[in-house]
């Protein structure tokens, strides 16, 4: 196993720190065990780093002109698949994960390597952008990392930073476009290129239903509209397919995951550090520290009436093993074991897939809101039913009107699959979002926009992407999905936002 390349001057040094762990949170994605993800993460760094040696040397003199390359933490992760592939061809596969072993005997996997104009495209647009544009660009949208703290690492000026990465985002689409119209495609795609790109242009164009239905069955369109619809929150997504392909979405949230556990308070890149307000991050972390205290509190209460009740009979009923550590919505492990490594921690606001969800005002779902004064019952109702008796003067209050109302759109359907949106009208005021909504016939949601999704069964919870927390009295917020359905495809039930149920129509 070969050991990580020494630093050869500050400048490197710093590159080491930055991107260790991006390749190895990567690499345990792609294995089997924390052992192997240390060995792959340390033979793709070791192999990454000599190649950005390599195109660090090949600067044309006298011009300052590099070769084409991917920006430094891209071409590390795509060291790192590049590896896996390795492995496999040489008899280690056994210690990959096995989706990753059947991917990379797919057609997908031949793309990366086969004919330059066949390989992704979001791959081609980002190898065309200057180096800082795509540095910019990767920095910002799939390392999850702030725009202050992204401008001060690339010496960029934090005031006009937004206005730059709007511009790269609109260099990137265009670059993007341009290698669409020279990909290899049929007459059918040649028709409707045009049309896809008007109608990703603006956020509130309607897709026509020929092309939904096109979009639906042509991979290679598909992929082309996720990189030039740069509304929707669908760029992420967009740049790790197309740099990494296999297992793009857990590392999305892998990286957003370990940057709110690095960036919080009192952190050297924490909000503020480079200058930028952080009066609006720090009130909205107060009122989520209020609501953790508050729910900590509420639990501890309902914890106590419960073992009052039921003598701590129900108390093995609250566990719930973790089937996958794989799971999208977990933090990375496993601490980094090469330069810049930072200490494990645990990133907070971790949504949860269970179904029992807390509500909106603190309590526990489905407890009585007259809490442990009721009156004793001599038969009480298992834990977790609402009690109907309870001593006078009855506080419960009268069944309230909905505080929202869900609205759910069949897009698209085809034999396997299904493209649909949710949209909930919300009556009150958010500062953040959770809904939460169950298929009866077991679809499985595949990739979610507008939206960060978990499974757990056949109950589904979205949770707001960074820029869609918020939603005023009244307003709507909506996400978009695709899924997979067999035998029968009803729509989902039992809707609820933030706990609490919404009514449907």
């Amino acid at each position: 196993m070969p050991d990580l390349p020494a630093p050869q001057d500050a400048t490197e040094a710093a590159l080491f720190s930055e991107c260790w762990d991006a390749v190895l949170s990567y690499a345990d994605l792609c294995t089997a065990g924390s052992t192997a993800a240390a060995q792959l993460a340390r033979e793709a760094f070791a192999h990454g780093i000599r190649a950005v040696r390599e195109a660090e040397a090949s600067t044309v003199r006298g011009t300052g002109r590099r070769s084409s390359r991917l920006p430094r933490i891209p071409l590390l992760l795509a060291a790192v698949r590049t590896t896996a592939a390795d492995w496999e061809d040489i008899g280690q596969g056994h210690r990959l994960d096995p989706d990753l072993r059947l991917w990379l005997h797919s057609d997908k996997a031949a793309r990366y390597t086969g004919p330059p104009l066949s390989r992704p495209i979001a791959l081609r647009g980002l190898r065309d952008l200057q180096q800082a544009d795509a540095e910019l660009l990767w920095l910002a949208e799939a390392e999850s990392l702030p725009l202050p703290l992204v401008a001060r690492r690339l010496g960029l000026d934090p005031a006009t930073a937004a206005d730059e990465l709007a511009q790269v985002r609109r260099l990137f689409r265009d670059r993007c476009h341009r290698n669409h119209l020279d990909s290899p495609m049929d007459a059918e795609c040649r028709s409707y290129a045009r049309l896809l790109d008007a109608v990703t242009r603006s956020p509130a164009a309607d897709t026509p239903d020929d092309l939904s239905r096109h979009l639906a069955v042509c991979v290679q369109c598909a992929e082309a509209a996720s990189c030039l619809r740069l509304h929707g929150g669908g760029l992420p997504v967009a740049l790790t397919g197309g740099i990494i392909g296999w297992g793009g979405l857990a590392y999305l949230e892998r990286r957003r995951r370990a940057a709110e556990a690095r960036l919080g308070p009192g952190r050297p890149d924490g909000p503020g550090a480079d200058g930028a307000p952080a009066g609006a991050s720090d009130r909205a972390r107060v009122v989520r520290n209020r609501l953790m205290v508050a729910a900590v509190l509420v639990s501890g209460i309902a914890l106590a009436v419960s073992l009052t009740q039921f003598g701590g009979a129900e108390k093995g009923s609250a566990a719930r093993p973790d089937a996958d550590r794989r799971a999208v919505a977990d933090p990375d492990p496993y601490p980094p074991e090469g330069p810049g490594a930072a200490p494990p921690a645990s990133a907070p606001g971790a949504a949860s897939t269970d179904a029992h969800e807390p509500s909106a005002d603190g309590r526990a779902p489905g407890r009585s809101a007259t809490g442990p004064h009721s009156d004793p019952d001599p038969d009480p109702e298992p834990q977790g039913s609402t009690s109907a008796t309870a001593s006078p003067p009855r506080t419960t209050a009268p069944a309230e009107p909905a505080v929202c109302h869900a609205t759910y759109d069949l897009g698209n359907q085809w034999p396997d699959g299904f493209q649909a949106t949710l949209t909930v009208t919300t009556a009150e005021p958010l500062e953040s979002w959770r809904v939460a909504f169950t298929f009866r016939d077991g679809q499985r949601v595949t990739q979610m926009w507008d939206a960060r999704a978990s499974q757990q069964g056949s109950r589904v919870t979205a949770t707001p992407a960074d820029y869609n927390k918020r939603v005023p009295a009244g307003g709507k917020l909506a996400f978009g999905f695709l899924a997979s359905w067999t035998g029968e495809n009803s729509p989902p039930t039992d809707v609820t936002l933030n706990g609490r149920s919404c009514a449907s129509g």
